[in-house]
């Protein structure tokens, strides 16, 4: 019996021009709702961050293939973890471009990429994957995940509310588009695309399309391009408030780089080629989240990380390829200067957003599940318990309980009080350290047995 051929591009392969047209908007798609969300929370200008997020992505995936020979596929956005802290800066109403403070707070996105930078330069010099498990273990990142992925649920959900029933079927139409088109060829490799697709229809049925600001846009416009104000007297301000920020997305960064290996080293052996081992570049991960973080800074982008959302999408389509996230880079350089361009995504219903929001960010979680399942980690162990207990509470629980933060004010760094996924983070860091330093009694680790036999 002939082995059923498996559909899906590994990291080095190149689509057909056509082919990555498509498969590159589909990314655009998956980061464009956050992306514009965020910028418009802080204060940030749309154009400029779309543009500067699609250089930072080529430029971190140029740079990884000449590296280490094969691309890292992943997409540099912008982070949820960075807004209460950049809010702190630009103290910014929703929408309203607050130009001088964002130059303001550039000099702390500028500062978390010079944080990114050194951890990864540290983590290559000191022995790469072997050196950051012993701080990061997959209990750390895989929880961190899991906390990213959960705690952006209210998000979604918030995008959803605008219409449930259009949420409902986009996300419907996606998830069935998804399962059952699975080895369907072309088809199967863009169910997300073929899903907002479904959900922009339903919209149109009750209305909910307007097509008004496409026809209001200019074709061109230029980006509202800032520098950092290294000369403020507030700019170690908001390298305190920013850059600490870095103690969260650092295990994020790693989680991801994780989960695609995992899922990118499947995929090739499926197909009988060489596992990709993607995993073993993570000092190399890290310093290229700190370029892109810097690139952000220097140019009026927000602060970020690679994109779960991203990710999501290459493990429902099995797409890994970084020539098409470079397409899908230039992209989104191009809505930044096209004015109907970015105009024609931006009217696509936040309903239909939010449908694909539940799906993207629920995937989020579950990898960080995957993640802590293959690398076997013993969950009968009290100390990785406590550790996956306390970052997932603390997490969760100060992100969408406590409206993102722990009541802990530090004054004129924190006033509102901690970030909650940093300090989830620190929490099991720590942890991990006290662990590592004060050894536990013998016998305090439960062996996985098989109740059934």
């Amino acid at each position: 019996m002939a082995q059923k051929k498996i559909v899906g591009y590994l990291p080095n392969d190149t689509p057909p021009l056509g082919r990555m047209l498509v498969l590159g908007f589909q990314h655009v798609l998956a980061m464009f709702p956050a992306t514009i969300l965020v910028a418009l929370l802080v204060g940030f200008d749309v154009g400029t961050v779309l543009a500067v997020s699609g250089l930072a992505t080529i430029t971190a995936l140029i740079l990884s293939k000449q590296i280490a020979g094969k691309f890292i596929p992943l997409y540099y956005g912008s982070s949820f973890s960075y807004i209460a802290a950049t809010l702190a800066i630009t103290n910014a109403e929703f929408g309203v471009y607050a130009q001088d403070k964002v130059a303001l707070a550039q000099v702390g996105i500028v500062a978390t990429g010079v944080v990114n930078i050194l951890v990864g330069l540290i983590v290559r010099r000191a022995g790469g994957r072997k050196f950051i498990d012993k701080f990061l273990p997959p209990i750390i990142t895989g929880s961190v995940a899991a906390v990213i992925g959960i705690a952006l649920s209210a998000a979604a959900l918030n995008m959803a509310a605008a219409n449930w029933l259009v949420a409902f079927i986009t996300l419907l139409a996606t998830i069935i588009f998804s399962v059952y088109l699975q080895g369907k060829g072309f088809l199967g490799l863009i169910p997300v695309l073929l899903g907002a697709l479904v959900g922009i229809l339903a919209s149109a049925l009750f209305g909910l399309v307007d097509l008004s600001p496409v026809g209001a846009a200019a074709w061109f416009a230029l980006p509202k391009i800032t520098f950092p104000a290294f000369t403020s007297p507030k700019a170690w301000e908001s390298v305190a408030a920013i850059a600490i920020i870095a103690i969260a997305t650092i295990p994020e960064s790693t989680a991801h780089l994780y989960q695609i290996s995992l899922y990118v080293d499947n995929l090739a052996t499926n197909m009988g080629k060489k596992k990709y081992n993607l995993r073993e570049l993570i000092g190399l991960n890290l310093i290229l989240d700190g370029l892109g973080d810097m690139i952000n800074g220097m140019f009026g982008g927000v602060a970020g990380t690679n994109y779960g959302e991203n990710n999501s999408l290459m493990v429902i389509t099995r797409n890994y390829s970084g020539p098409t996230l470079i397409t899908a880079g230039i992209m989104a350089i191009m809505l930044g200067f096209i004015g109907k361009l970015s105009a024609a995504v931006g009217v696509i219903p936040i309903a239909v957003s939010g449908g694909l929001a539940i799906y993207f960010f629920g995937l989020i979680g579950m990898q960080g599940v995957a993640l802590i399942q293959a690398e076997k980690v013993n969950l009968y162990d009290p100390r990785q318990l406590a550790i996956g207990a306390t970052i997932l509470v603390l997490g969760i629980g100060g992100h969408i309980g406590l409206g993102g933060n722990i009541p802990l004010p530090i004054p004129g760094v924190f006033p509102d009080g901690l970030p909650a996924i940093a300090f989830a983070a620190v929490a099991g860091i720590v942890l991990n350290l006290v662990f590592m330093v004060f050894k536990t009694p013998e016998g305090a680790e439960l062996k996985v047995v098989d109740l059934e036999d």
